[in-house]
């Protein structure tokens, strides 16, 4: 079974009395240990999609299985539960709060879940992201790429089978945003963590086991495998599958 199921999903808003459709008839499936990029223009149901397989949101029609399980008509109690023990989450905005050193931001979900040892989990997974030395910094004294590999330790610090980043590189130059990468796709490889990131631009494809692209909500194309560089010339350009 794969962790994750979007069955002719499709997603609609009612805007100033008009309908608005986010998602048209999307299906996708996708492994633990994968790192999937969804690709499109902005407003083209990325982020939509994203909130979607992490419960923050539910189709109008259609399905969303996280391990087998619907997330449509479950008590909040339980979608709570799903969000808190099998999803991370990742924001372009790093999303750390200013009055929290490094590893009290990673250990603060540990914390209100009430999870034993919440000290000794956030610094092994600082140790992870490469910032142990760095634990005891405030947000404000970390570079940007550092602030980001605090914010995947403290997705990871559930031990979340599906992680999602939204733009997880758009505030960083392309050098930090590399780095940033690599330990995604490591974190995919080693640890059998999902990883579903959603970006505007192609050129952040290079660390993914899979590319798919939308479009208008659709699903328009996929590639399996890293693209190469000399293909990744725009957000217009349609993607060319490997030989």
């Amino acid at each position: 079974m794969p962790l994750l199921e979007v069955e002719h999903v499709w997603k609609e808003y009612l805007t100033d009395g008009a309908t608005v459709c986010a998602l048209r008839d999307l299906s996708l499936t996708a492994e633990a240990g994968e790192l999937v990029a969804i690709v499109g223009r902005s407003g083209c149901g990325k982020s939509t999609l994203l909130h979607l397989c992490g419960a923050m949101d539910f189709p109008s029609r259609g399905a969303v299985r996280i391990d087998g399980v619907s997330t449509t008509g479950l008590p909040d109690q339980e979608l709570t539960r799903i969000r808190r023990e099998k999803v991370g989450f990742i924001f372009q905005s790093f999303q750390l709060l200013n009055t929290l050193s490094a590893v009290e931001n990673v250990e603060l979900p540990l914390l209100l879940a009430r999870r034993p040892s919440p000290r000794a989990i956030a610094l092994e997974r600082l140790r992870w992201v490469g910032l142990e030395d760095l634990a005891h910094r405030f947000p404000h004294q970390l570079s940007g790429g550092e602030q980001q590999r605090v914010g995947i330790a403290r997705a990871l610090v559930s031990g979340p089978r599906l992680l999602l980043a939204d733009e997880p590189t758009g505030n960083l130059d392309s050098a930090t945003a590399s780095g940033v990468l690599e330990l995604l796709r490591r974190t995919a490889a080693s640890l059998g963590v999902l990883v579903l990131m959603a970006t505007h631009s192609l050129e952040l494809t290079g660390a993914a086991t899979r590319v798919v692209r939308l479009r208008d909500g659709r699903l328009v194309s996929g590639v399996s495998g890293a693209l190469e560089s000399g293909a990744l010339e725009s957000n217009e350009a349609d993607l060319p599958r490997r030989t």
